[in-house]
């Protein structure tokens, strides 16, 4: 059996984390039994030291980039978005409410508020800025009632959100960051809806279960197991169900979700030249979202390190398989598991004995899981294939164990799918293998997509290029702009774009519209100009 994959968790949490990597047949770090650098995977909820990344091996990966809190505290937030709002203009960084930071802009807080005040009522709300879970959050329209003791933000209140039978809601979308250099963006197709326990009002500020939809907040409200309207009972709907309500609405759902993935790309590039190259690492943002009663999107904050806690069925329906998908991301191989002293005890035998000892059939039950077909679709969870595995090569180890070997068979004349194959009994979950697709110009196109996972950037050749070595955001900007522009003018003609496709070769690589559960392809919705 090939020797297990090793994960290490600071704290011991999260527990569904654990879960997840243990049905997979990974072995927990046990400080007594291994050693210092023998793991494949660290998580932590905090930053990693930066020597950690200075000292990683080929074999590990972290769950953090360095220096993304540029965007998760939200003073950094604002501070990094309000420099692209002045270099890009407003009209592009135009999905964040007006903020302040206080007590450093006070003078210029109290200079619009009194502005603004002259006219029709304006609601704030203050947010510690470095608290989470809904702690020392405050709505407020009277500038007297603003009292504070640490530093704060304040935000203009957005206070006609979309609503569901009168409850505000908003959105946790799940945005993995594969690589900053090459920018790489994958957001998931599951996410949760988060609402309020109880109804809309502004007559009442200070009821935060009317207000604020942290699941830490409401789950202690005194409605949350009640029945409330469409929204049912809990706080808590999965995006798939958000999509089913969504269809009954008179709404570009399509330009919604477009939206919505610029807002998370142009907030990336905010950081992404500043962040150092360190290619093994993964993190996974949680960025909250709230609709307005224009079906406008707006950024509230980017979390560090979403909880992963299962409060409620959603969350089980959602953050297991989000996990798994995200392990996949990785991209472990079985080379992976031959760690340090392993790995190198396997080069030298194979030094020793040459490159094809050991050659042989072997007849043996295969046990194939989370296999896909080369365009992306999920073929059965798992597949037993018993037969010879006719001209496979064993490279002798030394002793007994059986390495996985990669082989290729054809389900169907379309269809040709890349299987990873162990012996019967193994409990290691299989990685999928996805053929990395070649642009026109060479450059590696990342997968369209790992499981629930879609990626949202690059999405054509030009954001491709503008990304390769040093961002050019101008252009990766324009063409987000040409993107929303062209879903807003409404749907594509696809018999006009498939006269146009070969003499646009350049935009020739496969891009999903993240949004709906079956996304159209890119190429239909972006026409050539």
């Amino acid at each position: 059996m090939a020797t297990s994959l090793v994960f290490r968790l600071h704290d011991r949490g999260p527990e569904l984390l654990r879960e997840v990597l243990l049905e997979r047949g990974w072995r927990e770090y046990d400080g007594r039994r291994h050693g210092e650098e023998d793991w494949n995977l660290y998580w932590r909820r905090s930053t990693f030291p930066s020597s950690k990344y200075h000292n990683l091996l080929p074999w590990q990966r972290l769950n953090h980039h360095p220096k993304t809190a540029g965007i998760t505290r939200k003073d950094s937030l604002v501070r990094n978005l309000r420099r692209m709002r002045a270099t890009f203009g407003s009209s592009l960084y135009d999905f964040s409410p007006t903020t302040f930071l206080l007590p450093k802009d006070s003078t210029h807080f109290l200079s619009e508020h009194n502005k603004l005040a002259r006219g029709r009522p304006v609601y704030w709300i203050c947010k510690p800025v470095d608290q989470s879970r809904g702690r020392g959050i405050f709505i407020f329209e009277d500038i007297k009632d603003l009292v504070y003791d640490c530093s704060v933000i304040v935000q203009r209140y957005i206070s006609s959100p979309w609503m569901i039978s009168g409850y505000k809601f908003d959105l946790r979308i799940y945005v993995c960051v594969k690589s900053f250099h090459p920018l790489t963006v994958y957001i998931h197709q599951e996410g949760l809806v988060r609402f309020a326990t109880e109804k809309y009002s502004l007559r009442s500020l200070s009821n935060l279960y009317a207000h604020l939809t942290n699941t830490s907040i409401n789950k202690s409200g005194p409605f949350y197991k009640s029945e409330k309207g469409r929204v049912g009972q809990g706080c808590k709907w999965t995006m798939s169900k958000f999509r089913h309500f969504l269809q009954s609405q008179h709404i570009n759902e399509l330009l919604l979700w477009q939206r919505i993935n610029s807002m998370v790309t142009l907030t990336l590039l905010t950081v992404a030249p500043s962040v150092p190259s360190c290619p093994n690492c993964v993190e996974l943002f949680g960025f909250d979202v709230l609709i307005d009663s224009e079906f406008k999107p707006w950024l509230l904050e980017v979390n560090y390190s979403p909880a992963l806690r299962l409060d409620c069925q959603a969350d089980i329906s959602v953050k297991k398989g989000l996990i798994h998908d995200l392990i996949d991301v990785m991209n472990y191989t079985w080379t992976d598991s031959l760690r340090d002293r392993a790995y190198q005890n396997q080069n030298h035998r194979r030094r020793q004995m040459g490159s094809d000892v050991d050659s042989c059939q072997m007849r043996k039950s295969l046990r194939v899981t989370e296999v896909r077909n080369q365009d992306d679709t999920e073929t059965e969870a798992e597949t037993v294939l018993s037969g010879e595995a006719d001209g496979s090569k064993f490279k002798g180890s030394g002793d007994s164990t059986w390495l996985p070997n990669i082989h290729r068979y054809r389900l169907h004349p379309s269809k040709t799918c890349t299987f990873v194959l162990f012996p019967s009994g193994s409990q290691q979950r299989v990685q999928p293998r996805v053929r990395r697709p070649k642009a026109q110009n060479g450059l590696d196109v990342p997968p369209i997509r790992v499981g629930g996972f879609i990626r949202t950037f690059p999405f054509n050749t030009a954001t491709l290029k503008a990304s390769q070595h040093k961002l050019d955001i101008p252009i990766i900007a324009r063409e987000l702009q040409k993107l929303t522009s062209q879903l807003a003018s409404g749907p594509s003609d696809e018999t006009r774009w498939t006269k146009q496709d070969e003499m646009y070769g350049e935009e020739q690589f496969d891009s999903l519209l993240w949004g709906p559960k079956d996304p159209p392809l890119l190429s239909r919705s972006f026409k050539p100009t």
